[in-house]
């Protein structure tokens, strides 16, 4: 997806694919890290950096993944003394993009589920491996943030050939997709140290997150309204 745009946006995509192994660690290292911290309860037993890094769950922070991207994205952006504003609508097309796949994976994996709920749209894991602890049918949590975001994905890029104004669709549908996670990470069944009972109304450490995300692009929003940036240099040109 990132090749796909990158006539449209006029950037060139050996940015990405030359720092590959530098996005890898920073995604890896702190998605895995502040996932271990945040189930610290459960998997504080981990003693050595092999049990840390070769895990037979799979598990990693999505939220936490997202922040090693981005560090890692400003510091090769500065070094290029580039404008960080010139990625953002592809990045987030891609990531979405991505992301709608990606927890169709994660029903299969296990690694995303929902709580008991009663809205009659529920699922049963009955595999005997499974590590779900729930023996009732819970929320399908996976399969609607996956329908969610296939939409996201579609009305975003519809709308990207269209909306020739950059970075103000990215930051939009960042918004959009971080209000997802503070909606309906109420019926995740996964609990970390932020939210370690049933209480339905407390976050979680991916909730808080989205939180300070939210805040972030409706600042950088501000910031480029104020400006008056998208009169000036950052109109895209149509193919």
């Amino acid at each position: 997806m990132m090749k796909k745009l990158a006539p449209r946006y006029n950037y060139e995509l050996d940015f990405f694919t030359k720092n590959i192994l530098i996005y890898f660690f920073s995604t890896l290292i702190f998605s895995r890290l502040f996932f271990v911290i945040g189930k610290w309860n459960d998997l504080k037993y981990i003693t050595n950096p092999f049990e840390f890094f070769v895990t037979s769950d799979y598990n990693f922070s999505l939220m936490w993944w997202l922040f090693g991207f981005i560090l890692a994205l400003i510091i090769l952006v500065r070094i290029k003394k580039e404008n960080i504003e010139k990625y953002i609508d592809p990045l987030v097309i891609s990531f979405i993009f991505v992301l709608f796949i990606w927890y169709i994976w994660s029903l299969l994996g296990w690694q995303v589920y929902g709580r008991p709920t009663d809205f009659w749209i529920e699922i049963l894991y009955w595999h005997p491996f499974t590590p779900v602890p729930y023996q009732v049918p819970v929320f399908p949590l996976p399969i609607i943030y996956s329908i969610l975001y296939f939409f996201l994905f579609s009305a975003l890029y519809i709308l990207s050939m269209y909306v020739h104004l950059k970075s103000l669709l990215g930051y939009l549908w960042m918004i959009i997709f971080s209000s997802i996670f503070l909606i309906f990470e109420f019926f995740s069944g996964k609990f970390d140290i932020l939210k370690e009972s049933n209480d339905t109304f407390a976050i979680n450490i991916t909730q808080l997150l989205s939180i300070f995300l939210i805040i972030i692009c409706v600042y950088r929003l501000y910031l480029l309204m104020k400006a008056n940036e998208w009169k000036e240099i950052i109109i895209l040109h149509k193919n």
